[in-house]
């Protein structure tokens, strides 16, 4: 907890925490953001259970998967796969998910999926950089699913622009649900349901919005403590003063089929 802590030893707390994979636990008690009510990682177990080939997507650290592969036995599918593309979210997830029998593969983001045409009846991504529609419905079987949380338009933005100053609409609509919806339906999927919802967030001390920024490093391109001294002691200051910070994280979830032929 910040209580009597000087601004350098939370900024140097907030710049040691590892920043692999996709477990937020660490933020306990420093920093907290709402859920989204439709529960994706219990969703997407239900949805395991009931399929016979999967893939999850940019899988991060493999810990939302492993969690709903939990959830799916004992009728998880016979074939996992998961693919990443930063190393050490690679490693990370090769560890955890060993034990689920789940094949990782290292593929870049924005690389066709090393996969067959045809080959899962069910691919799962949670918050991928970008979903590629038309390796999606290549990879998907006649009639499979696509199940998928995305982040959504300006998430997180009363952080991104205390930063980095206002940013273009062009910007701020990145990410649009509508749009995407239409890039779907263009590579011949059909969207059966599609939720967006925006959800509080709090940061409640420097270090948490230090370790957040360097782990979620798209919000502020090349953040580092020493480039934004000056706006995180400022911060820090308003934190204290004021109490937590608050902004709001975008979500929006996909139920999408290919249909069958």
């Amino acid at each position: 907890m910040a209580e009597n802590r000087s601004f350098e030893d939370l900024v140097a707390e907030g710049a040691a925490v590892p920043t692999e994979g996709w477990d937020f636990s660490w933020f306990e008690g420093r920093a907290t953001e709402a859920r989204p009510s439709w529960g994706y990682a219990r969703s997407a177990g239900e949805r395991l259970a009931r399929a016979g080939a999967a893939l999850d997507i940019q899988t991060g650290g493999g810990e939302v998967l492993d969690f709903a592969l939990g959830g799916a036995e004992p009728d998880r599918p016979l074939l996992v796969a998961a693919t990443e593309g930063w190393p050490p979210n690679v490693a990370r997830a090769t560890g955890l998910l060993r034990q689920r029998g789940v094949v990782v593969v290292s593929a870049p983001d924005d690389a066709p999926l090393p996969f067959a045409d045809g080959a899962f009846d069910l691919v799962l991504s949670r918050h991928p950089v970008k979903p590629h529609w038309e390796e999606i419905a290549r990879v998907l079987r006649s009639g499979g699913t696509y199940f998928a949380q995305h982040v959504g338009p300006a998430s997180v933005f009363e952080l991104v622009e205390y930063f980095l100053g206002p940013q273009p609409e062009a910007v701020r609509g990145g990410r649009d649900p509508e749009g995407e919806r239409a890039d779907a339906e263009a590579a011949g999927l059909e969207v059966v349901d599609l939720r967006a919802e925006r959800l509080r967030m709090e940061f409640r001390d420097i270090a948490a919005v230090v370790h957040f920024l360097r782990k979620v490093v798209w919000m502020v391109p090349g953040f580092t403590v020493e480039a934004y001294e000056p706006q995180l002691r400022a911060l820090h200051e308003r934190i204290e003063k004021e109490g937590p910070f608050v902004a709001h994280s975008a979500r929006q979830l996909f139920d999408v089929r290919k249909p069958t032929r």
